[in-house]
């Protein structure tokens, strides 16, 4: 019997709110997605509207609740699962006839998928026996597309009571979003992203879901999102060590990606890749040996083999040949294809001025910002309305935002209680500080300008991220908001304009047809090289006036790291069959310019000596 592939690629987590939904838009298709479950109260509203939507039955979970948090999510991801389960058994009982969503589920797989040829030989039949015969084969092969859902794991802020007593750690927003996804009844993954997070690591131990039993694999799986193989292999050893399987590493490029940007230290992410598929086999083993290690200390049922796990990667794919080489000669399972389905309606939630402002943007519209309050440079986009509020603050002499939402909150410099350095309350507090040392002549005017300027980057991601959502779907929110959104695309996204469907994202994916734009767009890993040099070059910059040892050793690590990338790709490029002899001349010669390029750059400690040759 042939077993069922479906799509190998996945729509990662984008926002708060882009995402939301996104399983109830495809995974009737076989599509996976992931949502993010970081802020209760936008998956509470969007329950509220689903439910309405299917006529479903709906109570509202109010913040007064014991566990709120961790109730709405479960009950929303129960809902979610809901409708797709409905919407896949629709899809199996309805009639094979042009048009239909039975039709466009084995039209948009990939065409050496088994189930997508078992598709095309039954409408090439003219035999009716023979053609109902395949048809009753092909509804057996649909499955739905995994409702998966991200959690940063740093995002773990403690809680409060109303009178203002701590709650105790098991309330903290990420120990009980994972509660809340633990106590759902989707068969899915959770995906760990933004580093590790012990005690939320050892809260997994609580949750039997994630363990084996005698008969059957863990309910619910843990995915890493990682950007290196040391990464992976530290954190897949901590939990393997309380008995935790993780079912894939999810790698993302430190730089061309959305979102947060996580720089490694020069590491690139084709060698990443190539350590990752030498190294698989070794990784599995000895993952498998502690896990069932731990299984058997705590008299728990081990695994009776080596669990599946999947490589998978994103960050940056911008074409049919990218995609599948990555397939093909890394061995991954999956692509992560984000910022691209934010020009596409039928999957995520952005707003209609937004939208119209993505599919008319110029790549210099796309830049890393300093906007995070957590202090991870984030992918910005200059024409969003978030940013023209944000600078009409400033312009009114009211930096900052409200922060009605606090899912940031983590500066304890002016309050016992952590506050947001993104909110009015601490950037006042933090500019009057600082106009007082100026007063005071410990700060000069110039440094004073520099320092309110980086503090006025901060802006509100919690209502901006997910703001989106609200609007799309004209859900009113609970309380008073702001509509500016915050979107955070990768820099790729400079070579898509317009808006799409479904069929013709998946098409291009697939290379059946091709949305790309005019402008030139290089390799996905000469682009994502190109980033880490600028990044490079910001880093010599901030240190130039101030140098430690331990910095200059990681300056001298991240260039010769970058050096060896180039290599590495040179000896690549004979590797990439499916591209024109044209493509990989240039791709060589793209390489050994910026190559030249790092060759010429100066470190802090080497400026003195050149300057006196």
């Amino acid at each position: 019997m042939i077993q069922p592939t479906l799509h190998s690629f996945h729509i990662p987590v984008m926002g708060l709110g882009f995402t939301i939904d996104t399983p109830v838009k495809v995974a009737h298709f076989g599509i996976s997605s992931v949502m993010s479950i970081v802020e209760d109260e936008l998956v509470e509203q969007m329950r509220s509207f689903y439910c309405n939507k299917h006529g479903l039955p709906y109570t509202l979970i109010a913040d007064t609740e014991d566990d709120f948090r961790a109730k709405r999510i479960t009950a929303y991801l129960n809902v979610v699962k809901k409708i797709v389960d409905e919407q896949v058994e629709n899809i199996i009982n309805m009639p094979f006839a042009a048009g239909s969503d039975i039709n466009k589920y084995f039209e948009l797989l990939p065409e050496d998928a088994d189930a997508k040829k078992l598709f095309l030989a039954m409408m090439q039949t003219q035999d009716d026996a023979e053609k109902r015969n395949l048809q009753e084969q092909l509804r057996k092969l649909i499955v739905p597309g995994a409702i998966d859902v991200n959690l940063m794991s740093k995002i773990d802020k403690n809680n409060y009571t109303t009178s203002g007593e701590l709650l105790p750690p098991e309330y903290s927003d990420a120990i009980a979003a994972l509660r809340g996804f633990a106590n759902s009844n989707v068969d899915a993954s959770i995906v760990f992203s933004a580093g590790y997070n012990p005690r939320l690591y050892s809260y997994i131990e609580k949750l039997p879901d994630f363990f084996p039993t005698e008969n059957a694999a863990p309910k619910k799986k843990i995915i890493l999102k990682v950007s290196d193989y040391r990464s992976a292999l530290t954190q897949g050893k901590i939990l393997a060590k309380k008995g935790v399987w993780i079912s894939e590493f999810r790698i993302e490029s430190g730089l061309n990606c959305g979102g947060h940007a996580f720089a490694t230290e020069g590491l690139l992410l084709g060698p990443i890749l190539e350590e990752f598929k030498n190294n698989k086999t070794a990784l599995e083993a000895e993952l498998f040996s502690m896990c069932n290690k731990a299984l058997e200390a705590k008299q728990q049922p081990v695994h009776k083999e080596v669990p599946a796990v999947r490589i998978t990667v994103q960050g940056g794919i911008g074409t049919a040949n990218e995609n599948k080489f990555l397939l093909d000669y890394y061995q991954v399972n999956s692509t992560g294809w984000g910022s691209p389905f934010l020009l596409v309606p039928e999957v995520t939630n952005v707003d209609e001025v937004t939208l119209n402002s993505l599919a008319t943007a110029k790549p210099e519209d796309y830049y890393l910002s300093d906007s995070s309050p957590l202090g991870v440079p984030f992918n910005s986009f200059r024409k969003s309305t978030s940013e023209m509020q944000r600078l009409s603050r400033i312009e009114a002499g009211r930096p900052g935002s409200p922060c009605t939402k606090k899912c940031l909150i983590s500066n304890t410099e002016f309050s016992e209680q952590p506050i947001c350095t993104a909110s009015r309350k601490y950037q006042n507090l933090k500019i009057n500080q600082l106009k007082q040392l100026n007063i005071e002549g410990q700060l000069d005017e110039q440094l004073l300008h520099r320092e309110i300027e980086a503090l006025e980057q901060k802006d509100c991601l919690c209502e901006g991220l997910g703001s989106s959502a609200l609007l799309c779907n004209d859900i009113a929110p609970l309380r008073k908001f702001s509509k500016a959104v915050s979107i955070c695309p990768g820099p790729n996204l400079a070579y898509f304009s317009g808006i799409f469907t479904l069929r013709q994202m998946v098409d291009f994916i697939y290379g059946r047809t091709n949305i790309l734009n005019a402008v030139h767009r290089s390799n996905m890993f000469v682009n994502e090289l190109r980033l880490y040099v600028t990044h490079f070059k910001t880093e010599i910059s901030k240190n130039i006036d101030s140098i430690t040892t331990l910095k200059i050793k990681q300056l001298k690590a991240f260039k010769e790291n970058l050096l060896k990338g180039i290599e590495y790709y040179q000896h690549l490029s004979k590797e990439l069959k499916n591209e024109t002899s044209q493509y990989i001349n240039e791709l060589k010669t793209e390489l050994a310019h910026i190559e030249n390029t790092i060759q010429q750059l100066y470190l802090p400690e080497e400026v003195g000596s050149v300057l006196n040759a």
